[in-house]
């Protein structure tokens, strides 16, 4: 699969810590420029290792169709938030209301981060015959894509096209002179993570006039404090971890925060757990950037914040709202939906481009009372937004062996920290464990697991062997401190700083391996749907393990169930006229699913769904296909008949793996759309479905055949659906 890099401004230097749109950056994307090709470095990744590497796309300056689909074929953006961007439909009137009431005579406008153009187009529209519009966009496959709607829509002669980043940009080379306006939609969930702030400066410095016009004139941050149990579990493993009975402690009394999650804003919908969030504050203004002027790299503000209920504060809840205009009548805003506000009468329809951000707050919150004040610090970056509530969490730790915690200090995604301090999932590891007894001399833990290891160590006599080809030394570290904190021997543990696929008999000290065992965690942030996650079987390990090795999970059985999804639906529609201008020869590229045409297919793609708004499950859940992990994985198929047992409109169907951990098929973890730290994957139906059980009437379906074809080399599940 691909991991891309889409929608450019300033960007490819930038990293942004809250990518909710799925535009992820590189440092920065090496280009090697000729006057005939160009090369832009794409990462791909390995679905049977989780290795990745990078490899070359060459532009050959021709426009060919198949050339073009063949470097960028359909999955290639698939998984990228544009398609869900220009389906917001609040979104492009708003710009272009803004643009329409700004550019009201002929000039020089420059769109940065352009896209798919809708914006240029937008200001070359609204100028009419005359002026002239600078388009400049840094990723090469959105340059193609731009050029084709620029083609469609007559727009060729009337936006010049630049495949630059804007920092890039030097007047009276690229650009013959300054511009009059900047329009441009650099944000992402947290604002200022897509570099707004030094793509700003850089463009004030260099590219535009004194006092220049701006679309977007002004946004401004607002927080809310929150108290939610799901949140806290989130991040709080120290705490978590207290309730579980299985005596390893990942975060032993001395060192709480040797694993953690890191401290910055997490993008997430929290409409979905609004029943789960007792308020504790009115809203409050947190910054306002200006967009018409020079930014600061640095902000700080200090805000007097009084409780409105008695409670904990687990988390900071923050959004933005847009104000497009100079004169404050055009708006936009990213709240949730229990935010009301005089100017924006509602907060729109369901997007996934743009989220709420989540700031947690250390340990086990801070209880207040209603009526209580409590002290905010917010500070600002160039690319992030952090608070302090006067919490005080040690960053070192002295243990009693003379080691600090910043020696070793590990950084965990809040769903995985989550998952180590859930008793249910560590009761299922602990069963596991002691099915395979204690006759393994030879234990493999594969995929950066840092319970497993200790886990294993504590329950047999094996000696223990951990692939930790993501922590590395750090990893190393880690486990021989919590190994000694655990009461266990610090070289009980050897740590292997290799991928599993380069792993050989040498590794192993000319021993065969007796016992694989592997953590069944599908990271939410890395676009993977759940089948790509196998690789933790014989398929890359044959070699050094035994005849009779066990391996754990045992098997993997697929799963899926019908499920009515509007908003995800309608957010991954194909695109036609967007304000007046055509995209359709954008969505094959970008991974168009509803309405397609009959013979089309769209992609499979990773959502957690109980982020994706509105959703209903209407069928049973059935098994689709099993995966033993005992053999090397093969090519493989399965059937099954779906049975509707709720009348609805049926957008497509979840997909997921149900991990059984033991040979007895007793011991199961389930990662289906109930759950919460993995992602399921998703088929959208082209044409949604009115269906319902057998007794139901007016419905176009009361039952239907799913089959479905998995190939092991690349990762790819092939669906074929028949409805009856």
């Amino acid at each position: 699969m691909i991991s891309v890099f889409p929608k450019t401004l300033i960007a490819t230097r930038f990293l942004s810590r809250t990518r909710t749109r799925t535009r992820t950056y590189p440092p920065k994307l090496t280009a090697i420029r000729s006057m005939s090709t160009q090369r832009v470095f794409q990462l791909k990744l390995d679905p049977l290792t989780g290795n990745s590497e990078w490899v070359v796309i060459e532009d050959n300056n021709d426009d060919d169709h198949q050339s073009f689909a063949h470097n960028f074929h359909q999955p290639l953006l698939a998984t990228t938030s544009y398609l869900d961007m220009l389906n917001d439909s609040a979104r492009n009137a708003a710009f272009r209301q803004a643009i329409e009431k700004t550019i009201t005579k002929p000039c020089h406008v420059l769109d940065i981060g352009a896209g798919t153009g809708l914006l240029s187009m937008m200001a070359a529209r609204a100028m009419g015959d005359e002026g002239r519009v600078t388009a400049c966009e840094s990723y090469l496959p959105m340059v193609k894509l731009m050029k084709k709607v620029l083609r469609l829509n007559g727009m060729e002669g009337r936006v010049r096209v630049i495949n630059k980043r804007s920092d890039e940009l030097q007047v009276g080379l690229d650009v013959p002179s300054r511009a009059d306006v900047l329009v441009s939609e650099i944000l992402d969930s947290e604002l200022l993570g897509e570099g707004l702030i030094p793509t700003l400066q850089h463009a004030h410095d260099n590219l535009l006039v004194e006092n220049a016009r701006t679309v977007p004139y002004r946004a401004t941050t607002y927080g809310q404090l929150v108290e939610s149990t799901f949140l806290r579990q989130l991040h709080d493993l120290h705490n978590n971890e207290t309730t579980v009975s299985d005596g390893i402690r990942l975060t032993p009394p001395g060192f709480d925060s040797v694993l953690s999650v890191k401290s910055q804003q997490y993008a997430m919908h929290c409409d979905p757990i609004r029943e789960e969030i007792k308020l504790l504050s009115e809203p409050f203004k947190i910054f306002e950037f200006d967009f018409w002027k020079r930014p600061e790299s640095y902000g700080e503000t200090e805000l007097c914040v009084k409780a409105t209920n008695d409670g904990s504060v687990h988390a900071v809840v923050s959004w933005w709202v847009l104000q497009l205009d100079q004169e404050g009548t055009i708006y936009y805003s990213t709240a949730p939906r229990w935010i009301s506000s005089p100017k924006i009468t509602s907060p729109g329809d369901w997007c996934d481009h743009w989220k709420q951000c989540v700031w947690f707050v250390p340990g086990s919150g801070i209880s207040i009372f209603k009526g209580e004040e409590i002290h905010l610090n917010a500070t600002h970056t160039e690319t992030s937004i952090s608070y302090n509530l006067d919490t005080q969490v040690p960053t070192t730790e002295i243990l009693n062996h003379r080691v600090t915690t910043g020696d070793f200090q590990l950084v965990l995604p809040p769903e995985r920290a989550a998952i180590y301090g859930d008793k249910g999932w560590r009761l299922s590891m602990l069963k596991a464990v002691q099915s395979t007894g204690r006759g393994r001399p030879l234990c493999l833990v594969a995929d950066d697991s840092v319970f497993l290891p200790l886990l294993v160590a504590q329950l047999s006599e094996a000696h223990v062997m951990s692939v930790l080809p993501g922590l590395k030394e750090r990893g190393l570290q880690y486990l021989q401190t919590a190994a000694y904190a655990n009461g266990l021997s610090r070289n009980c543990i050897e740590v292997l700083e290799k991928g599993v696929k380069q792993l050989t008999m040498h590794d192993m000290h000319q021993k065969k391996v007796d016992l694989l065992i592997a953590e069944p965690f599908y990271v939410g942030h890395d676009g993977m749907l759940p089948w790509q996650n196998l690789r933790k079987d014989r398929t890359t390990l044959n070699d050094i393990l035994s005849e009779d090795a066990l391996i754990i999970p045992s098997k993997g059985i697929l799963k899926a169930c019908a499920i009515s999804l509007p908003d995800l639906w309608k957010s991954r529609c194909c695109l036609s006229k967007i304000e007046g201008f055509d995209h359709s020869v954008v969505n094959a590229t970008l991974g168009a699913c509803g309405h397609l045409p009959e013979l089309d297919e769209g992609p499979c793609l990773p959502f957690f769904v109980w982020q994706c708004g509105e959703f209903n499950v209407l069928s049973e859940t059935f098994d689709l296909m099993e995966f033993d992990f005992s053999k090397q994985i093969c090519q493989c198929q399965g059937k099954s008949q779906v049975k509707f047992t709720k009348t609805g409109l049926c957008h497509g169907f979840v997909l997921w793996i149900d991990w059984v951990m033991d040979l007895q098929n007793s011991v199961v973890i389930s990662t289906g759309p109930d759950r919460r730290y993995w992602k399921q994957g998703v088929k959208l139906l082209g044409t949604p479905r009115t269906v319902g059980p057998q007794s139901s009437r007016n419905v176009q379906a009361c039952s239907a055949v799913l089959e479905a074809f998995f190939n092991p080399l690349n990762g790819e599940l092939k669906i074929i659906l028949d409805f009856l």
